[in-house]
């Protein structure tokens, strides 16, 4: 199953990698921060024109320079600055996945945003009681994150499908799924 991770994340290891006691280990981190820093900086480019033939030669190069950047300090890394740049040549497809498919954002972002909301219920409340009661707050949750992302009320959501339910049962009642 084909997956992007989180490019922030991993990021912000090779940020701690910097602050890490070890020999290479600072100019291994500043290395692929500027790496990253490229990828994010072509995917935006990518988001604003759709050009897919200059996205793509981009990539092309852009893997080269990963890959001679991975050789170049695999045999000099310590423990730390090892085991993320083993992870880095092992988990690839997962890491650079969306240098093929750039319709897939690099990071997870708009998931934590989206997520933010229970998290923030769950450490309040002290979570739910039941699996019952758990899938009804994980329900209402997508209902008001899900008109968010639509710039829609969620008051008016609610409103409208109160009264569709009491006047007509389950028939007429506003659906959340965007109108193509």
């Amino acid at each position: 199953m084909a997956q992007q991770k989180c490019l922030a994340h991993l990021r912000r290891h090779f940020q701690r990698l910097i602050k890490t006691p070890g020999q290479y280990n600072q100019t291994i981190g500043q290395t692929f921060l500027k790496l990253i820093d490229e990828a994010f900086r072509h995917y935006r480019l990518w988001q604003n024109d759709k050009d897919r033939s200059g996205y793509g030669a981009w990539a092309t190069l852009f893997k080269d320079k990963i890959r001679i950047a991975l050789e170049q300090w695999r045999d000099k890394a310590g423990y730390e600055a090892g085991k993320l740049l083993r992870n880095l040549q092992q988990k690839a497809q997962q890491w650079w996945y969306f240098l093929d498919n750039p319709e897939v954002p690099p990071d997870n972002n708009l998931a934590e945003r989206s997520l933010r909301l229970a998290i923030t219920k769950r450490k309040v409340s002290g979570g739910s009681r039941s699996m019952e009661r758990f899938k009804q707050t994980a329900n209402l949750l997508t209902v008001v994150q899900t008109c968010r992302r639509q710039g829609r009320s969620v008051i008016d959501f609610f409103e409208q499908s109160l009264i569709a339910i009491a006047l007509h049962g389950n028939f007429g009642a506003p659906s959340l799924i965007p109108n193509i």
